[in-house]
C-alpha cells in the first residue's frame, strides 16, 4: 500500500534528521574545547553522512544515519600564553566549529524534520479517514 510507504519514508526522513541534530548539538557543546596539553589537538568537528535504503517488506527507499565522520581542516590559533593547552609560542589550537554553519545546519535539519513530520500526520490522516468511510 502505499501510504505504507509514505510513513516508512516520513519515519526514515525523521530519523535521519534526529541524529543530524544530535550531531550539530554535539558540536556546539564542544566548540570551545581545546586540548588538555600544550599542542594537542581539540574538538574536531563532526559531520554524518546519509545512506539510502531499501525497505524489503514496502519496497520503500529511505534514508537512514551513515557514518559520522570528522570534517577536515585545520585548527585555528588563538593567542592566549596563560591557557593550560598553549603551545610555545603561546597559541592555543581551537576547534574547527563553525557556530553560523552549526546553526544552519540545525535549522535545516529542523525544518527537514518539520517537513517529515507534516508529511506523516497527513499520511495518518488520510489512514484515519480511509478506515472510517470503511466503517460507515
Amino acid at each position: 500500500m502505499d501510504l505504507d510507504r509514505a510513513l516508512t519514508i516520513s519515519a526514515s526522513g525523521m530519523t535521519a534528521q534526529s541524529s543530524r541534530l544530535r550531531v550539530v548539538a554535539e558540536n556546539l557543546a564542544n566548540q570551545d574545547s581545546t586540548g588538555t596539553a600544550p599542542g594537542a589537538d581539540p574538538y574536531r568537528r563532526k559531520t554524518v553522512t546519509f545512506e539510502r535504503h531499501v525497505d524489503r517488506a514496502t519496497g520503500a527507499e529511505s534514508l537512514r544515519p551513515g557514518r559520522v565522520g570528522t570534517a577536515p581542516g585545520e585548527f585555528p590559533a588563538h593567542y592566549e600564553p596563560n591557557h593550560p593547552a598553549a603551545d610555545e609560542r603561546g597559541y592555543v589550537r581551537t576547534p574547527n566549529v563553525d557556530s553560523l554553519i552549526e546553526v544552519m545546519d540545525m535549522r535545516e535539519a529542523q525544518r527537514s524534520y518539520s517537513a517529515n513530520l507534516s508529511v506523516l500526520e497527513t499520511t495518518r490522516g488520510m489512514l484515519q479517514r480511509a478506515i472510517d468511510s470503511l466503517r460507515a
